[in-house]
């Protein structure tokens, strides 16, 4: 059955002096996620907000929010963010790489009442998600570089999607299928047709002229995009 893609625009492109008018406007706009950007400038070469701004983000709206952590020791933080009650919480799978470190995040997340997400950065497989992946809400493929907005789409992400897509069908679940990087008007198709729900834009959502239009822009050429694959998938 068709859903409609998600857009979930990145705070990390947001004006933090007018933060909350823009948090308004994106919901105004028909964003479905607000997506909360938490780099430590270890694991990404870069530093950006942390749990006071949740707090006050969390007061502010009732809009979904998607806590995206980037960061070295996701077992040790992730108390602190899911205390903010997060929606949903994403961790990377290169941050859990001793024996059961997925797992136990993964169940941290579900006891606290939030949704699990796991992310993977471009250069990792996704097989890593095997062994959560029926537990899993929704996945998160990058298609660059964790760290800073404005990237540029990697090719072949598109396929990745599908990848996920298979493992999840294999598995028997259905996890949303999210994309974050160099996302808009000309990518957000592409992996679209190939699966993905939730599109993470940046620049391309706080970036634009009228960053409403473009939410609900971006957000009609993927649904045109999976609308077409979806039929040629029946035919």
């Amino acid at each position: 059955m068709f859903q409609p893609v998600q857009i979930a625009p990145s705070i990390l492109s947001a004006d933090f002096m007018n933060f909350a008018q823009d948090i308004d406007m994106i919901r105004e706009g028909g964003a479905g996620y607000i997506h909360f950007d938490v780099i430590d400038g270890h694991f990404a070469p870069n530093m950006t907000v942390g749990v006071p701004v949740l707090k006050q983000l969390r007061k502010h709206t009732d809009m979904p929010i998607d806590v995206h952590l980037m960061i070295t020791n996701p077992l040790v933080q992730l108390p602190w963010f899911l205390a903010c009650k997060p929606d949903m919480v994403t961790v990377h799978a290169e941050a859990l790489t001793g024996e059961g470190e997925l797992q136990q995040a993964v169940d941290m997340i579900h006891e606290a009442g939030s949704k699990a997400c796991v992310s993977v950065k471009p250069k990792t497989p996704v097989e890593v998600l095997e062994p959560v992946m029926a537990q899993l809400d929704m996945v998160l493929v990058m298609s660059v570089e964790p760290g800073f907005s404005g990237q540029s789409y990697i090719e072949g992400t598109d396929q990745k999607v599908r990848a996920v897509v298979e493992m999840a069908r294999a598995a028997g679940s259905a996890p949303l299928i999210q994309v974050d990087g160099g996302m808009g008007l000309k990518t957000a198709p592409l992996v679209a047709a190939e699966g993905a729900d939730v599109i993470v834009c940046g620049n391309a959502v706080f970036g634009a002229e009228d960053p409403k239009e473009a939410i609900r822009t971006i957000a009609a050429a993927a649904d045109e995009a999976r609308l077409a694959a979806l039929a040629k998938a029946e035919a």
